[in-house]
């Protein structure tokens, strides 16, 4: 009887990112992992060429350009992030190493911040916070300020997976939803109307809330600048979670600043981390968190399920099953 030949996979992560354990944990439940993968396990500062050499798959929060020339077997890079622009060297692309990533990891995590942030400024609750810590009791302007969620309109800017996850909660709180697809003609349950790229000021018009979830790509860069912040309604709040790039921030501090809109909530900046001197910092009309979004205990467990899933259809050759395929030529 044969011996059966094992595939050598590359885990390159740190141990004391929580997602080490988790993944690979999860990973070994797996009865096809234990009979078919040889793992070789190294935080990136230690990968070398030796073993470079031998990888068939590699799996990688990051996967460094001058990797690539020592990776003579590698056929499949499993990344354990959504966004990979930083990864994407002009060699990679033109191979024909497929590439895959941990998109929908992040849609819950990142959905739950995106409303947290929508009901602190629905609710006035940043106010109350800030005044929290001055022991100051002020009720003063709250009736003119605060509003329902219920019955207002939601732009969604990308009905990827986290785009979809904001939607659908946006139903859940009785919003109407209006989203910006790069293929509208998909369906989505959770979108009242599904827009082209196109037409991305019918909802910067319309929106009291605007959630920027796209991917950072030659064509999303700048995405948001001063044109579309004066297409805005003026009582309309801006949330980004996708990168800090897709927005002019000159341009968006100045919209905060003269009233073009009421507020942003911001959890990623350009650049990062925001300089202390940044006036967003002492804004009112400003939520910041520092590119959390997407953290949650679960990270390493729901990456591994990604993963698990397109390694069997690897190793049963059916390329063609394997979920989040980057699309090289759009760069996500």
């Amino acid at each position: 009887m044969s011996k059966t030949v094992k595939i050598q996979i590359l885990f390159a992560c740190s141990p004391g990112w929580r997602i080490h354990d988790q993944f690979l944990g999860r990973c070994r439940q797996d009865d096809l992992v234990r009979e078919r993968v040889e793992w070789t396990i190294l935080p990136p500062e230690e990968v070398n060429p030796e073993v470079l050499s031998r990888a068939e798959v590699v799996v990688c929060g990051h996967f460094p350009r001058e990797w690539l020339p020592h990776c003579t077997r590698l056929r499949w890079i499993q990344f354990l992030g959504a966004g990979i622009e930083g990864s994407l060297s002009p060699e990679l692309l033109a191979s024909d190493i497929i590439l895959t990533n941990a998109s929908g990891v992040h849609a819950v995590p990142i959905a739950e911040h995106v409303f947290g942030m929508m009901l602190m400024f629905a609710r006035g609750l940043h106010r109350c916070v800030r005044q929290q810590m001055h022991a100051e009791w002020n009720r003063d302007g709250f009736r003119e300020q605060v509003r329902e969620l219920y019955g207002a309109t939601l732009g969604v800017v990308g009905l990827g997976a986290i785009g979809a996850a904001v939607a659908e909660r946006g139903k859940a709180f009785g919003m109407r939803v209006v989203a910006v697809r790069r293929n509208p003609q998909q369906y989505s349950p959770s979108v009242d109307l599904l827009l082209p790229p196109a037409q991305l000021p019918d909802l910067l018009r319309e929106s009291e809330y605007v959630v920027l979830c796209v991917p950072l790509t030659p064509e999303t860069q700048g995405l948001i600048g001063e044109r579309e912040l004066r297409q805005m309604r003026r009582d309309a709040i801006l949330i980004n979670i996708a990168r800090g790039r897709v927005v002019d921030q000159s341009a968006l501090i100045r919209a905060l600043q003269e009233g073009w809109i009421a507020g942003a909530g911001l959890d990623v900046t350009d650049p990062e981390p925001l300089p202390p001197d940044n006036p967003l910092w002492q804004m009112p009309n400003v939520i910041l968190s520092p590119h959390v979004s997407g953290v949650t205990p679960h990270y390493g467990i729901r990456a591994g399920e990604i993963f698990l899933r397109n390694l069997h259809a690897y190793l049963a050759g059916d390329l063609s099953a394997m979920i989040n395929v980057v699309d090289k030529r759009a760069g996500y």
